[in-house]
């Protein structure tokens, strides 16, 4: 599961702002403030689309003993195929 501290590193990695994430997930502004202040509740799916957009440009999820983010080294993109942006 990703957290909120996971999004809003990733976001900065990526010198993304809000908008560009929810923009890049197809999801609202207001979902991706929603989520990011902790207010009220956002679904499970609109969570899976903001890691995923954060993944599709770059952004490796970890959950080792601790919770983090870091950029996908060049030899990751070159394993996997993947086109970041």
């Amino acid at each position: 599961m990703v957290t909120i501290a996971q999004i809003k590193a990733a976001r900065g990695l990526l010198d993304w702002s809000q908008p560009r994430l929810a923009n890049a997930a197809g999801l609202s502004e207001v979902t991706v403030k929603r989520f990011e202040a902790h207010v009220g509740s956002v679904s499970q799916d609109a969570i899976s689309r903001m890691r995923v957009a954060l993944e599709a440009a770059g952004v490796e999820f970890t959950n080792g003993n601790q919770s983090g983010v870091r950029l996908a080294r060049i030899q990751d993109r070159e394993r996997t195929g993947k086109d970041f942006i």
